[in-house]
């Protein structure tokens, strides 16, 4: 009987060897590198958002701002603002109802805001945050925002949310105890971001804005509805009613220091709060809007 050939020549046997060392190699290689390949680092997805938005100089928003009070169970306060943007770094905000004002100013690094003619502080308050995704231009500076307010870039990951696949700047999904910004994974259209303190306030104060509705006006991109979360209780939006680019502003609007020589402060030195007493002191600011309307 004839016996199967077998090849026992040591050379044929380091080649079959060789090659299967490198075929291990390459399946390893292409798995590490596939899975890698679809988490874009912070920076690069920063920099494709931008560029999703959309360029202009100037950009004005009218809008409707509603106010939630669940606590009272009252019924929603309506409010009427108008935004302007100045990019890269200049925003002014008008709210009003039919006996109150509020003025709020950002210019180059500096924020004011003024309630019915007087100067109640000099910092931003979380609520007022939603619009530096679309303020700062370009990236570098929006990269610098963010880590100022506690977005780590250089952190990015995959993840879901409400059956949305996004990238998440900020955070190693599902890790939602820092802050963090999804951007959509198709469209690089931004539309979550919860803000967390540095502090070690707890979830319960965590706030998340949440953008959704897009529309496009002349190639600039804007959401249509803006809704901010505590605790995953929708406590305002906004409802966008009208866009317009490139619009001229006066540079009086986004002049700060006309604005401290025109109203006078309620306070000889007003100071930030500490973070958690951030939101009440919005809470008491939203009362007072609502106390016109009682």
């Amino acid at each position: 009987m004839q016996r199967p050939w077998r090849n026992n020549d040591p050379m044929h046997s380091c080649i079959k060897k060789t090659l299967l060392l490198f075929l291990v190699l390459a399946v390893f290689g292409f798995s590490h590198d596939s899975a890698d390949g679809y988490v874009l680092q912070g920076p690069h997805v920063l920099d494709l958002m931008i560029r999703r938005l959309g360029t202009a100089k100037t950009l004005f928003v009218s809008q409707k701002l509603v106010l939630h009070d669940n606590d009272l169970q009252k019924n929603p306060v309506e409010l009427q603002e108008t935004v302007r943007y100045l990019f890269p770094e200049k925003f002014r905000s008008d709210l009003r109802s039919e006996q109150s004002q509020r003025i709020h100013v950002v210019s180059s690094g500096e924020s004011l805001t003024v309630i019915d003619g007087k100067v109640v502080y000099n910092y931003e308050m979380n609520f007022d945050l939603y619009k530096d995704i679309f303020l700062y231009r370009p990236r570098i500076l929006l990269q610098k925002r963010l880590l100022f307010l506690g977005v780590d870039v250089s952190v990015s990951s995959l993840g879901r949310f409400q059956n949305r696949l996004a990238y998440v700047v900020g955070s190693e999904y599902p890790d939602e105890s820092v802050s963090q910004v999804w951007i959509d994974k198709d469209t690089f259209q931004p539309f979550r971001w919860r803000m967390r303190s540095n502090t070690g306030q707890n979830a319960d104060n965590a706030l998340e804005v949440r953008y959704s509705k897009w529309r496009q006006v002349n190639k600039i991109w804007y959401p249509g509805h803006i809704e901010f979360f505590q605790n995953d209780i929708l406590v305002r939006e906004m409802i966008i009613d009208d866009i317009a680019v490139n619009v001229s502003f006066s540079d009086d609007f986004f002049d700060i220091a006309r604005l401290r020589s025109m109203f006078p402060s309620i306070d000889s030195e007003v100071e930030k709060p500490q973070d958690s007493e951030a939101m009440t002191d919005v809470q008491k600011v939203i009362e007072d809007f609502k106390k016109s309307f009682e």
